[in-house]
């Protein structure tokens, strides 16, 4: 499983006490008894072939149902705990409605929960893993986008009412702008595809949680740049889209973790339901 996670024999083999060649060998082993070539090699690199890909696709939840069993027959196994850092408004909006799938499947695996700053600069220190929003993670994280969003301004239908339907640059230049500390690009963006790059609004209020942006925009605070999804997940009926703009954002959610948090059981057991569970 390391050496299908880490493409590369000689960092299975460090993480697992084995010599490079030791590790070749039970892998060639493998081979022999299944009868099918289960890796390339080239070089330092090892990559699953076809077959491989569905031998491992088949035996690889088999391990995990087996160390499920183990779990509820022992009165010995201890809670399961990791570390997570998730940004509020994900949490409220596409994790917690779903968190009781993952304790139903997991009785065992608990989180605590961390929605601190600088959520990926701690990931291997204080966290086992994060939710955040990036324009691209560390590369030395390992990372999974779980989406892809579009960038709308966010007001109260009073605020709307008050704005002309048709784009009007003055208007806009009147107005005070919600944005989010983490997020600076989303507003460029928003204004470059609308081609008012040079459009200064009258102020601009910044936030450090799109939870209290939503709800500032809802009680006519201003206008906030946010992801359609997040308007779309709230559901507030105060709230409208503001010219029906559609722009791609910058950022996406990211789930990461360090590559060697995969081998324990709590990070990999959260790392493999979030995947399946498409929150």
């Amino acid at each position: 499983m390391r050496t299908v996670r880490l493409g590369s024999a000689r960092a299975a083999a460090e993480e697992i006490g084995l010599s490079p060649s030791a590790l070749s060998r039970r892998i060639s082993n493998l081979e022999e008894f299944v009868g099918k070539k289960l890796f390339t090699r080239a070089r330092q690199s090892m990559q699953l072939t076809d077959e491989g890909q569905a031998f491992y696709e088949v035996v690889n939840p088999q391990f995990e149902a087996l160390a499920r069993a183990v779990e509820s027959q022992s009165d010995n196994i201890s809670l399961l705990r990791m570390r997570l850092g998730v940004l509020p408004l994900f949490g409220t909006q596409r994790l917690f409605p779903k968190l009781g799938e993952l304790r139903q499947r997991h009785p065992l695996l608990h989180i605590d929960i961390d929605t601190g700053p600088h959520l990926e600069d701690r990931v291997g220190d204080t966290l086992d893993a994060a939710i955040i929003l990036s324009r691209g993670p560390d590369s030395n994280l390992h990372a999974v986008r779980l989406d892809h969003n579009m960038v709308h301004a966010i007001c109260n239908k009073e605020v709307a009412s008050k704005l002309s339907p048709e784009l009007n640059v003055e208007e806009l230049s009147k107005q005070t702008f919600l944005i989010h500390n983490e997020l600076p690009a989303s507003f460029e963006a928003w204004k470059r595809a609308l081609k008012i790059e040079d459009m200064e609004p009258a102020a601009i209020d910044h936030y450090d949680s799109g939870q209290l942006m939503l709800e500032a925009a809802a009680q006519g605070l201003g206008i906030a740049i946010m992801h359609d999804d997040h308007m779309r997940r709230a559901a507030d009926s105060r709230l409208v889209d503001l010219y029906g703009v559609e722009v791609e954002s910058p950022y996406s959610y990211w789930f990461v973790c360090r590559p060697t948090a995969l081998e324990q059981r709590p990070v990999r057991l959260f790392h493999d339901w979030l995947i399946m569970a498409n929150l």
